[in-house]
């Protein structure tokens, strides 16, 4: 990594970013209070150090079809490091699984599944997941709604308090 120490300007133009990553350089620049050639040049420099890994649009799965949300808690029948690595390969081919976290303890992974309905949820579940390799079991939570939702980190300012993200779109 290039950067690892994060000054004030680079915190702020992180924040912006995270809540907006179609901001404009020039807005950017303004926000941060900076013009806009060092503008371009910090962020591409925190690109190529790691802080940034790439932009995407937020997308509403209700409008495309996709109206459960369920999150499974899956175990393993054998935790050796191969069969660990074999079933994130596999995760990583199916679709429906929008996030997957190996966990410690009870169960061996979380899986963020989305299905355009509850039908083709277990049509997963039967056909994919529990047929998988080295499954054992399976405990399905279906979400119900989803109150909170943010992407990225909180990321504090110079003084080490976490500024708030519903002002991140007004200028400071």
């Amino acid at each position: 990594m290039r950067r690892v120490k994060l000054d004030r300007i680079d915190r702020r133009i992180l924040r912006d970013l995270q809540a907006n990553g179609r901001m404009t350089n020039v807005d950017l620049a303004r926000r941060a209070g900076i013009s806009a050639p060092p503008c371009l040049r910090r962020v591409r420099a925190l690109e190529e150090a790691g802080f940034i890994r790439g932009y995407h649009a937020n997308l509403n799965p209700e409008v495309l079809g996709y109206s459960v949300t369920v999150f499974a808690q899956v175990g393993l029948s054998s935790q050796a490091e191969p069969d660990l690595k074999r079933f994130e390969e596999r995760v990583n081919t199916w679709p429906h699984v929008r996030e997957c976290h190996m966990l410690a303890g009870e169960t061996d992974f979380l899986l963020k599944i989305i299905a355009e309905d509850w039908d083709d949820y277990q049509r997963f579940l039967t056909t994919q997941l529990t047929a998988a390799p080295n499954v054992s079991h399976v405990k399905s939570a279906l979400a119900i709604r989803c109150s909170k939702s943010l992407p990225g980190v909180p990321i504090d300012d110079e003084d080490g308090d976490e500024e708030s993200e519903e002002g991140a779109d007004e200028p400071s």
